[in-house]
């Protein structure tokens, strides 16, 4: 109604598979303004009734994130980011986590539904930094893991085979909060990005490092 020119990227618009995903952001490279939506993240925790779900929307213009919101239903909270001007959870300014070892830090995961290919990458990641970190967690919503990245109760996330509805609201949060994202392999991010490695910057090229070594960055 507002934004009537505006293009719309949605998860429950494109066919499922990464060739679809990319074929759609392919079509919308021309856009000016361009809606990145995934109405539910973490749809086999909403079915089940376990409260860790959230709703992610992004605004992107010529390519580059301009705004981020993640919002939990569960706990009625609301992640908010804007290019230059910080991100925020209940008002407040977030900031990422100060953990500079892997001893110390809390980092967090996802499997991935193709279990030929992607699957198996994960888990060599899960065996290789296990030992190395003070805890892995699983909770089931990329986007809101990267919620937690920013407002610094984790010091990390990595998954493989993700889309942009999944990770471009939750890239900003991160990046607004001081934190860092990159690709798995230690690419730049893009909203094309699949594989990706979010965190407080402090352990990132650390647990970059793991992953590659372990043949865990890409699949």
């Amino acid at each position: 109604t507002y934004f009537p020119s505006h293009a719309v990227l949605g998860e429950e618009s494109v066919q499922p598979g990464p060739d679809a995903a990319a074929k759609a952001l392919e079509q919308l490279k021309d856009e000016e303004y361009v809606w990145i939506i995934d109405p539910i993240d973490g749809t086999t925790n909403y079915v089940h009734g376990f409260p860790f779900y959230s709703v992610s929307i992004a605004l992107a213009h010529r390519g580059e994130l301009i705004v981020g919101v993640i919002y939990d239903p569960s706990s009625d909270e609301m992640f908010v980011a804007e290019k230059g001007k910080g991100a925020y959870v209940h008002g407040k300014r977030m900031t990422v986590s100060k953990e500079k070892s892997l001893d110390e830090s809390l980092v967090a995961t996802g499997y991935p539904s193709d279990t030929e290919f992607q699957l198996p990458v994960s888990l060599k990641g899960l065996n290789a930094l296990a030992p190395q970190v003070r805890g892995i967690r699983s909770g089931g919503s990329a986007a809101l893991h990267l919620a937690y990245v920013a407002a610094g109760r984790l010091s990390a996330f990595w998954h493989i085979g993700l889309s942009a509805w999944d990770i471009a609201a939750g890239a900003l949060l991160v990046q607004e909060s001081g934190g860092k994202i990159s690709e798995t392999s230690g690419a730049p991010y893009s909203i094309r990005s699949r594989n990706i490695l979010a965190s407080n910057g402090k352990i990132h090229s650390l647990l970059e490092k793991q992953l590659n070594q372990a043949g865990a960055a890409k699949s």
